[in-house]
């Protein structure tokens, strides 16, 4: 899928291609202990984003994906950048294309991912998920591996992260096979 903001200052984008899922009844998730102020958008209609600050620092993305009413989400952590890349070099402050969206802060960054992103409806909003045309389909066509999330120390054992196997902007090192 291709995930693109079309931001005030540059549209920029690319497809997917790691991603980890966090339900409701997963102690690694923001859900896990009940609708908060901060976590409230995970338990609205799915195919909306959900945003959160992380380390002080990062604004990380995330899609709603469970009825509503149940806290689940998944976590956006890479893209292989296709579009808009001058704008996410310049948010990023560097030019190593590889480095620009291989990770959830760093996709956040470089698609100027904000709080007032979360709870928007991703069909219609600036923030979207679509699927690419044809062609990049076609290009597209990997195999997918699933294996341990990263990057938290509970629920570490389910096999929720998603990536995109030989691809280089995936972040970390990706599971062995398919």
């Amino acid at each position: 899928m291709l995930l693109v903001h079309r931001a005030p200052d540059g549209a920029a984008g690319g497809i997917i291609v790691e991603a980890e899922a966090y339900r409701q009844d997963d102690p690694a998730s923001h859900s896990f202990r009940g609708k908060t102020a901060r976590n409230a958008p995970m338990f609205g209609p799915p195919g909306h984003g959900y945003v959160y600050f992380t380390y002080g620092m990062h604004w990380c993305f995330n899609v709603v994906s469970g009825r509503e009413g149940f806290g689940e989400g998944i976590l956006i952590r890479a893209i292989e950048p296709t579009q808009g890349i001058a704008h996410m070099k310049r948010r990023r402050g560097m030019s190593v294309l590889r480095d620009l969206a291989r990770g959830p802060g760093r996709l956040g960054q470089a698609l100027a991912i904000e709080p007032a992103h979360s709870g928007i409806d991703l069909v219609r909003g600036p923030l979207g998920i679509w699927q690419p045309p044809d062609r990049v389909r076609r290009r597209y066509r990997r195999r997918i591996a699933a294996g341990p999330r990263i990057g938290i120390t509970k629920g570490v054992a389910a096999p929720w992260r998603f990536v995109s196997l030989g691809c280089p902007f995936v972040s970390g090192r990706a599971p062995s096979s398919p």
